[in-house]
């Protein structure tokens, strides 16, 4: 079996502020698949939200106010992305960060997410790799020999280097405890344990070859 081969959906959202309770809406996108242990397909977009996108968000992201005004509008974009991720589980760098916009803006269409499971690769890496220097994305990724292939602090950037992560992660796991069927399932049991617990829980998984 290979490492994930029922589907993942690595998000990640470019945002206006911290909190949809406090107003701050999505303003870029990426969804990217995982099957197999590779991204199979990929949803990217900017978004429109009619939203104002303060100074020091394009000075971190390069997003400009033009840009997001030309940009497809939220009511087209929620729902391509919902569809795109169906029920497959779902999992960003994050996850409670990515989420919470993604059912605040789909909350707002009157639409509800489906996926079945969500996996926060920020918590996975502090488990399976406990004694990094740094967890952020792009520090963690540097410490695992991962390159960014463009700008980050760009939506389908980070995706794709969190989903190189969790592909990371997998195969790791496969390696060094014998576990084919990595799935969504055991990442979201890792999750749920103290990083200390992790490795015991690992040798006794009944995956293992």
């Amino acid at each position: 079996m290979h490492v994930f081969e029922q589907p993942i959906v690595m998000i990640d959202f470019e945002t206006t502020g911290l909190s949809p309770e406090m107003g701050d809406r999505i303003t870029e996108v990426a969804a990217l698949r995982i099957e197999g242990g590779r991204i199979t397909d990929r949803y990217v977009s900017l978004i429109n939200c009619n939203a104002r996108i303060p100074s020091f968000i394009t000075g971190l992201t390069g997003i400009t106010q033009a840009m997001v005004d030309k940009a497809p509008p939220v009511a087209e974009v929620v729902p391509q992305l919902l569809d795109f991720i169906g029920n497959d589980a779902l999992s960003a760098h994050n996850a409670s960060f990515d989420e919470k916009f993604l059912r605040a803006e789909s909350a707002r269409l009157d639409l509800a997410p489906a996926h079945r499971a969500l996996v926060c690769s920020l918590k996975l890496s502090r488990r399976v790799f406990p004694g990094l220097s740094s967890y952020k994305l792009g520090l963690l990724s540097g410490q695992l020999g991962i390159a960014f292939k463009s700008a980050a602090h760009r939506a389908e950037s980070d995706a794709e280097v969190a989903a190189q992560v969790l592909i990371h992660i997998g195969r790791h796991l496969r390696s060094n405890y014998g576990i084919d069927g990595v799935d969504a399932d055991l990442l979201v049991s890792l999750n749920k344990l103290a990083a200390a617990k992790v490795p015991q829980y690992l040798q006794k998984h009944p995956g293992r070859r």
